[in-house]
């Protein structure tokens, strides 16, 4: 009886991540498809600052403004960096949109009782990780990290726009079949964890500050939350969690979870998301215990 509970609610967790997700991975993909049939390469370059610094501002700018979720944001950070954006800029773009867009900041500020603390917490916590992640990506990586360096360039000026919208759905049809066989796979892992793993020992273990932001991050990272709605589940822990605690779960969670750790796995060279991840996991925990008491 208690296996079948167990499967009943994992179920449950596995079709509410997907119903949370699909909406971003549909509006991801068909920007991905406009990217390819409507934006050249040489449009790219034009946009694009030649100098890295101002790429990675440009691009983080470029997030604030854009509404996606970590899912979302993958098969269009894919389709920039094989029209030629910058791995750094486009690494910064796609860690930047799921928590510094306004959406994702007002849900923070009314989630924490009209507070201003959180959202400046957040925001400014996420900025200075993705300025991190940044220089150190464009130090170490030379080339795309892209796993499959396929996506053909498009002859944008002997197509009609008949044609190119054609293209644009065929595109988004591919990308969304390729993006969401990995999205049903890291929802389903993460359901099973949250169904199967038990909080309360992570509670146990997390009352001190390390361990306390340790916990927190490793608990965003299960539950794979949507950006948009995260804030009102980190709100509930106030009272066990400090706010260093909460604000690791915030910014870590946003950037990385299960489901778009086993997309970003199929987009992207394993060692460089693996480095992506530890990267990012110690700047998120550095930083929260370094600023925030």
């Amino acid at each position: 009886m208690m296996n079948y509970q167990a499967l009943l609610q994992m179920n449950t967790i596995f079709i509410s991540i997907l119903i949370e997700s699909l909406p971003f991975i549909l509006l991801g993909v068909l920007i991905s498809g406009i990217i390819q049939m409507f934006v050249s390469e040489e449009m790219i370059a034009k946009i694009i600052p030649k100098n890295p610094v101002l790429s990675v501002l440009y691009a983080i700018g470029a997030g604030v403004l854009f509404l996606a979720c970590e899912c979302g944001i993958v098969p269009i950070t894919r389709r920039l960096i094989a029209k030629g954006v910058p791995l750094s800029a486009a690494i910064a773009f796609m860690l930047s949109a799921p928590i510094l867009n306004p959406i994702v900041l007002f849900s923070t500020y009314i989630a924490f009782g009209n507070s201003w603390s959180m959202v400046f917490y957040r925001g400014g916590i996420a900025f200075l990780v993705v300025i991190i992640i940044a220089c150190i990506l464009s130090f170490q990586f030379k080339t795309n990290q892209l796993k499959h360096d396929h996506i053909g360039h498009t002859h944008h000026n002997s197509q009609t726009f008949k044609d190119k919208v054609k293209g644009m759905f065929r595109h988004s049809i591919e990308e969304f079949f390729s993006v969401g066989k990995y999205l049903i796979i890291g929802a389903l892992l993460a359901a099973a964890i949250q169904t199967f793993l038990k909080t309360s020992l992570l509670l146990e273990i997390g009352q001190g500050n390390l361990s306390g932001n340790v916990v927190m991050m490793a608990l965003s990272y299960v539950m794979s939350l949507c950006s948009q709605a995260d804030a009102f589940v980190a709100s509930s822990f106030r009272s066990t969690f400090s706010t260093s605690s909460l604000v690791a779960f915030l910014v870590f969670g946003a950037m990385f979870d299960i489901k778009n750790t086993i997309m970003l796995l199929g987009t992207f060279k394993t060692k460089f998301v693996l480095c992506l991840m530890a990267y990012i996991f110690i700047s998120v925990l550095g930083l929260t215990l370094l600023f925030i008491s």
